[in-house]
């Protein structure tokens, strides 16, 4: 089961990959079109900071290296978390993967250029959420889900202890 979770981070980077090299192929850096026009566009910036832009103003020299330190800290405890759960397919452990591909393509960008690509650009009126990736929508879907898992599980077991037993 576990080669499952696996691919499915594998996945995930394959599809970040390919769609920051698109953009960063065909979208010259601090330009962009527009896919929705005043809701979605399609951008190309380089983020040095975490995920939307987090401390990417900071020019500190440890940013980076504190950066790839928490990824790779994090890769390792969601494999290490994948690993003991990797005998069935769930919630958590389809959460779990996806954060590993999002947070391993993200780390691969600092690793090789010091920054992450970003593209994806939305605005909601005069709102301007700061613009993410693939990698990023992974670890927030990812994330999310083990939320959820959490959450509903609770909902489910109070729901166990709450019912009357039968006889």
């Amino acid at each position: 089961m576990r080669k499952y979770f696996f691919l499915i981070a594998a996945a995930v980077l394959l599809l970040d990959r390919l769609a920051k090299w698109a953009v960063a192929a065909n979208i010259p850096l601090h330009d962009g079109t527009a896919v929705i026009p005043g809701f979605f566009h399609l951008t190309h910036v380089e983020n040095s900071g975490a995920a939307f832009g987090l401390f990417a103003e900071s020019a500190a020299q440890w940013k980076i290296g504190a950066l790839v330190s928490f990824s790779v800290i994090a890769l390792l405890i969601v494999s290490a978390l994948l690993w003991k759960n990797g005998h069935a397919l769930t919630t958590t452990t389809i959460g779990l993967s996806l954060i590993l591909g999002g947070a391993t393509g993200n780390l691969w960008d600092r690793m090789m250029s010091g920054h992450v690509v970003d593209f994806l650009d939305f605005n909601l009126g005069t709102y301007h959420w700061p613009a993410f990736n693939v990698a990023d929508s992974a670890i927030v879907v990812g994330a999310i889900l083990l939320v959820a898992e959490i959450v509903f599980a609770k909902s489910r077991d109070e729901a166990v202890k709450e019912t009357p037993l039968r006889h």
